[in-house]
């Protein structure tokens, strides 16, 4: 098994930056694509990007594709969610999430993540 533990939300102004982390123990991450998920109260929890195993492969959600970027360090066993250009609209409670039936690329399903973290709660003010 593995567990994940979120760091890095809080409250930004729109326009700002924050930087989300993802460590993970149990198990060597080098065997999971990475995804980060998010959900707004009353929303469902909806996809915001994946990377593969290698880091050679990422997919992101059109709400935020050139305003976020995800990466991984597997020999720190972290995967980060870089956030820019914070809109209000990105406010939710961000999740990362661990697969490990995907070999190659990413999934955006989170019905195929096996392993979730507990949260990181975003919020960004007008």
């Amino acid at each position: 098994q593995v567990q994940l533990v979120e760091s890095g939300g809080g409250l930004v102004q729109a326009g700002g930056s924050l930087r989300l982390s993802c460590a993970a123990s149990g198990r060597t991450l080098n065997w999971y694509a990475m995804g980060w998920f998010r959900q707004a109260p009353g929303k469902e929890r909806e996809f915001v990007a994946a990377i593969s195993r290698s880091g050679g492969s990422r997919v992101y959600a059109d709400s935020v594709k050139g305003r976020f970027t995800i990466s991984r360090d597997n020999a720190k066993n972290t995967v980060y969610l870089q956030m820019d250009s914070l809109k209000t609209e990105d406010t939710a409670v961000y999740y990362c999430a661990a697969d490990h039936d995907t070999p190659v690329g990413a999934s955006i399903s989170r019905y195929v993540y096996d392993y979730w973290g507990q949260g990181t709660q975003v919020t960004v003010s007008s």
